[in-house]
């Protein structure tokens, strides 16, 4: 057995998992060698005999489903959507709801988009927020990602668009480890739980705002999507804010959404 899949066995297993090969063609090498490290651990010498232990055991399938995720996750990944969010998305939010806002961080992964809205939050601040209560619901399909979203330590690389001024008034330096860790009050407020985007109904309902930031649009087939994002904005407020990644394109057909601002992965549900 090679130390990974060949091509067209991976092809093989994204087309049984409702997957789609351009959105992995980049990122190949790695999945694949863990796919066959787990095909190696199971005793499947091929793919047949893998996809059947997927379509038997659900514990293997939810390891395959864990091992094919591909995360990629920063501090303050795209500022401009950032700067949108502390300057137009949460001061709006603001004025119309006020018992406080909630949030859906949908494939959290190692929590660094959950620290980086809870940093903007505190940067709001004084009489603009009113103390008002943020709370923010994180969920990941991965137990991993979600042990060390809340342990909240991170390598220096993560923190590559984190502002000297901000990371020296939110983060500790770990000594010479190079590691970072969030300050313990801005874990306040978040719930971290387990979810499957594909599978698992949605956390609670009535977000004002979801980040949906986690490849779902760029990895999954059409009807996956379909039913995927369905699930999400039923439970997104009317006028609340979805948004998506920057290079992700919503399936055609959804009709709840208007673009809202100038980046055009940021959009307002109408209804």
């Amino acid at each position: 057995m090679s130390e990974m899949l060949n091509d067209p066995e991976f092809r093989q297993l994204l087309g049984h998992l409702g997957l789609l090969w351009k959105g992995y063609r980049r990122v190949r090498k790695g999945v694949k060698k863990r796919v066959r490290r787990h095909m190696r651990a199971l005793g499947c010498p091929d793919v047949t005999s893998y996809l059947q232990k997927l379509d038997e055991q659900e514990e293997v399938r939810l390891e395959c489903d864990r091992l094919m995720t591909v995360p990629i996750s920063r501090f303050f990944r795209d500022r401009m959507l950032w700067e949108m969010v502390e300057q137009e998305i949460l001061p709006q939010l603001l004025k119309k709801y006020s018992a406080g806002i909630r949030v859906w961080s949908a494939g959290c992964a190692s929590g660094e988009e959950v620290y980086s809205l809870k940093i903007v939050w505190e940067r709001l601040g004084g009489s603009p927020r009113r103390q008002r209560d943020l709370e923010v619901t994180a969920t990941d399909m991965n137990p991993i990602n979600l042990q060390r979203a809340k342990a909240g330590v991170y390598p220096a690389s993560s923190l590559k668009e984190v502002p000297e001024q901000v990371k020296a008034q939110y983060f500790v330096s770990q000594g010479g480890s190079g590691l970072h860790r969030i300050r313990s009050f801005l874990k306040r407020g978040i719930i971290w739980k387990k979810h499957n985007l594909l599978s698992d109904p949605p956390p609670r309902s009535c977000f004002h705002m979801i980040f949906l930031r986690n490849n779902l649009l760029t990895y999954y087939q059409d009807k996956l999507k379909r039913e995927a994002l369905g699930r999400v904005l039923g439970c997104l407020c009317k006028d609340g804010v979805l948004i998506v990644g920057s290079h992700e394109v919503l399936p055609l057909g959804t009709h709840q959404l208007l673009p809202l601002g100038s980046l055009p992965y940021v959009y307002q549900k109408r209804f």
